[in-house]
């Protein structure tokens, strides 16, 4: 959906199933792992090129058993091909909502600074005319103090995210 501006909730209850479906995925999957860093340097990496060499290597395997040790388990071997192009896939999809999700928070985020800044504005302006307004723009303010001189401008949309 091409991006303008968003006006949406997530109902308290939408949020629990957002998070009970989130709870399923992982209660599905009980075999995933949490790899360190230097593990996960250690590992192979799989690319297309590789998918392909393991594809064909587990058909060499399957059809030529004769050819490996009696100890080398082939089903082994085809159980852990299948659960990689599974995750592989599961992978997919969960990158592409992930995108999304991040690219919708990017955008609401910038619309709610956006907001925020024209009521500083507000605030700062209203200040010099009404009592106790200037504590509340000096509280707003402490978010532009490390800028120095330079002022933010609140009719411009931060799609940068950096405000």
């Amino acid at each position: 959906m091409p991006y303008q501006n968003i006006s949406a909730t997530l109902t308290d209850e939408k949020l629990k199933e957002i998070k009970t479906a989130i709870a399923t995925i992982q209660t599905n999957m009980p075999f995933l792992v949490n790899l360190t860093t230097d593990e996960r340097r250690k590992r192979f990496k799989m690319g297309d090129k590789s998918l392909a060499f393991v594809n064909n290597s587990l058909s060499v395997t399957q059809n030529n058993s004769e050819i490996v040790p009696a100890n080398f388990d082939i089903a082994e071997f085809a159980k852990d091909y299948q659960l990689m192009v599974a995750l592989t896939e599961i992978l997919s999809l969960l990158e592409q909502l992930t995108e999304k999700v991040d690219d919708t928070l990017v955008a609401v985020g910038s619309e709610s600074m956006a907001s925020s800044l024209l009521v500083y504005d507000y605030v700062k302006t209203a200040a010099k005319h009404t009592p106790g307004l200037k504590s509340v723009a000096d509280q707003l303010g402490e978010r532009f103090k490390a800028m120095g001189n330079r002022r933010p401008k609140s009719d411009k949309t931060f799609a940068s995210g950096t405000v």
